[in-house]
């Protein structure tokens, strides 16, 4: 039996595929317990610059839940809240994972797959690409953890439409909410999308986590402490620093060590 998830590496990238084509890689539990496996174990690997993520088949990212299991999985409140601790703890790990991540979106990126490619630092979607979360048609809500990450993409208003309204919309509207970086071509959209991920795994990634990092913070009201000032000029006492600073006076190209 194939992996729900697997992570697949081509030196300092890594993809992690969703992997249930034949069900538009529909998200079951199997499949959102070792999607956060996946994460959790690129995210200590010091020698990845960039992950990728992706759907199965070229016809899905995903395309949201799988209903067929709530009978067993979500009968009721106190069921549907224990899966969705673990969905939770998933998408904390792809939010918080400490390197770049970037969506590979072709097809459909419904529901939960929606919500899965918001906590991405980019999407980048083909021309063919749908969207929406079409939960008010079962009766049901996302979690506070599972629209924490559509909400910070694309703001309180666009998120309370897309879920009032329900409806299924097109890659320009996804680019125009600015739920997408960039629409492609259907042909070209694999090419592009490693491409930036070949732009940012070239960087320093110590820079690349950092500003994860600070992003991140700033998003947060609390004041920031004497400390996090100072973390902010860090990167001056990095080797990276040294040689690629030497690389642009000498008009080479860096070569960064994570040092």
């Amino acid at each position: 039996m194939s992996e729900p998830v697997y992570a697949e590496r081509d030196g300092d990238i890594a993809t992690v595929v969703l992997n249930r084509p034949e069900r538009m890689n529909a998200l079951d539990k199997a499949m959102w317990m070792k999607l956060g496996t996946v994460l959790r174990e690129l995210d200590v690997d010091d020698a990845l610059r960039c992950i990728v993520l992706r759907g199965a088949g070229g016809k899905a990212f995903a395309a949201g839940a799988d209903i067929s299991e709530f009978a067993n999985e979500r009968a009721d409140a106190a069921q549907a809240q224990r899966y969705g601790e673990d969905v939770a703890g998933t998408m904390r790990s792809l939010a918080e994972c400490r390197h770049p991540t970037v969506a590979l979106i072709e097809g459909a990126c419904v529901g939960g797959g929606l919500l899965v490619a918001s906590q991405c630092d980019l999407r980048i979607c083909n021309a063919s690409a749908r969207f929406g979360v079409p939960v008010k048609n079962l009766g049901l809500t996302e979690a506070y953890d599972e629209l924490q990450g559509m909400m910070r993409v694309i703001g309180p208003a666009a998120s309370l439409e897309i879920l009032l309204e329900g409806r299924i919309w097109g890659a320009r509207e996804a680019y125009e909410k600015g739920l997408v970086s960039r629409v492609m071509p259907d042909a070209e959209v694999v090419e592009e999308t490693y491409a930036a991920a070949r732009r940012i795994a070239d960087g320093a990634p110590l820079v690349a986590r950092w500003h994860k990092k600070f992003i991140r913070r700033l998003a947060d009201p609390r004041p920031l402490s004497a400390e996090e000032h100072a973390e902010s000029y860090a990167c001056f006492g990095t080797a990276d620093f040294r040689s690629g600073y030497r690389a642009f006076l000498e008009k080479k190209k860096p070569r960064f060590t994570g040092r």
